[in-house]
């Protein structure tokens, strides 16, 4: 078996957690969930709280995995010592044809949307030109890291840098006015809904953050090339995890003090810069924002470049042999990261037309920026039930820790069920149609197991 050079240090692999999460999501989904809790600022942090917990729990368990298993993909490995290697096989195929290119395409459009925004354009979010250029920035990201992936390394690292640039200051400068001029206690003391109605919204608020702390997982990705893996790795995460959460919660209560919750929701992030910082440094920290953006989807590009080969290494999945092979000279999988370029194209023409036209696939539209992320915390599920087997650790690590993670991974999936399933069908009930989204997307995933099955290969 081709092997991957063992490249980066402890800096790197926190950088990639911490990088390929903070930076995109926060920035569009802030109104996003303001508009889902009707406003209501305390109910949105709650759901960044609940989130930031099982964020932890789930990367505390990983943690304790990370320091006995190390291969060539994290997750994969983690899953095939612990459940086997037909589910680690199954993991790697949903990372490579669904989960990772899907999260890409719509971080592309995100990165590309910021980018058209700053370039004037009348239509930057849903003009063709938005969609074209996601598809550059995912050919280029794609290049980059084929090519030189020690700059690339480089670039992530000094990225993770950047992007904290303007989160870091509307957390601190928006907290600071949003205290002198009052904005920030008249938006927290915004009434919020009762009841079941209460409930339904934290359960849409709570999926919808998903997204803003999702991609950790894919920092694990670059377990073969990481030094001392069982140590850095297990380190990476949790101290990640933790600044994760601080920063982002910081940065929503600056944001909430530096425009009404109203002029939020009506309009975006932009918005809030430019009024507490003036046009001319508002629009400076939109390029950062940008650049952030940029270094995410960067980040996702590291892990999407190498899933299919973390399959093909195992003897499994089509054409093993052309995916396993390692570039002398780059010691990259160059074919894997053509494939993966060529399948995050397909998942970003899909985010544009289902989600942001909304007209091009009809009812069998689902939100792929929500859904696959859900799903791949029903993957963990029986690798933290594995864990109680494992008599090697101590009882907390044992027990409550692989508990705590299956109920965040539980009830985020029942928050999935009741807002992309429930709800979604009686409002088109309400006006005589149907509507299921959740159940279009396991359509899609069932056909893409399917198809990856005909693949496997029993191990002799």
């Amino acid at each position: 078996m081709e092997k991957m050079e063992r490249r980066y240090g402890l800096p790197t692999a926190i950088a990639a957690c911490v990088g390929v999460v903070i930076g995109s999501g926060i920035f569009f989904k802030t109104e996003a969930v303001l508009k889902v809790t009707q406003g209501n600022v305390v109910m949105g942090i709650t759901s960044l709280a609940i989130m930031g917990v099982m964020l932890f729990f789930c990367s505390y368990a990983f943690s304790l995995l990370a320091q006995k298993y190390e291969k060539v993909n994290g997750l994969v490995d983690y899953a095939e010592m612990t459940v086997g290697p037909r589910y680690a096989y199954y993991v790697g195929c949903f990372l490579t044809f669904i989960y990772t290119p899907a999260i890409t395409g719509c971080l592309a459009w995100v990165t590309s949307m910021y980018l058209c925004e700053l370039l004037g354009f009348e239509n930057p979010a849903a003009g063709p030109e938005c969609l074209a250029i996601a598809g550059l920035i995912i050919a280029v990201e794609a290049y980059v890291n084929a090519i030189a992936p020690k700059l690339s390394g480089k670039l992530q690292v000094s990225g993770t840098v950047i992007k904290l640039i303007p989160i870091s200051l509307m957390a601190v400068v928006g907290i600071i006015a949003g205290l002198g001029n009052g904005q920030l206690a008249a938006n927290l003391s915004r009434p919020a809904a009762t009841g079941a109605s209460a409930m339904g919204d934290l359960m849409a608020a709570t999926v919808s953050i998903a997204f803003v702390y999702e991609g950790w997982i894919l920092s694990t990705s670059i377990n073969s090339e990481l030094r001392d893996a069982k140590k850095n790795m297990p380190k990476a995460l949790i101290v990640s995890a933790v600044f994760i959460v601080a920063i982002y919660i910081a940065y929503f209560l600056g944001i909430c003090g530096s425009i009404s919750v109203d002029d939020l929701m009506a309009s975006s992030s932009t918005a809030a810069f430019i009024r507490t910082f003036g046009s001319f440094f508002g629009r400076i920290l939109n390029v950062f924002i940008f650049i952030s953006c940029l270094c995410t989807t960067h980040g996702l590009m590291i892990a999407n470049a190498r899933n299919i080969y973390s399959i093909a290494v195992r003897g499994q999945g089509p054409h093993q042999k052309v995916f396993a092979h390692v570039d002398p000279a780059t010691k990259m999988p160059i074919n894997s990261t053509l494939f993966a370029t060529m399948i995050s194209m397909v998942w970003l023409v899909y985010f544009f037309g289902a989600n942001i036209l909304g007209n091009w696939f009809g009812v069998f539209a689902f939100d792929s920026s929500e859904l696959p992320i859900v799903n791949l915390y029903a993957f963990y599920i029986p690798i933290f039930i594995k864990m109680y087997k494992d008599k090697s650790l101590s009882t907390f690590n044992r027990v409550i820790a692989p508990t705590m993670s299956l109920l965040s991974c539980v009830f985020l999936i029942a928050c999935a069920i009741y807002t992309h399933g429930i709800v979604k069908y009686r409002q088109a009930a309400a006006s005589g149609s149907f509507s299921c989204p959740v159940l279009f997307y396991l359509i899609v995933f069932a056909a893409v197991m399917i198809y990856c099955s005909f693949f496997y290969r029993k191990e002799k």
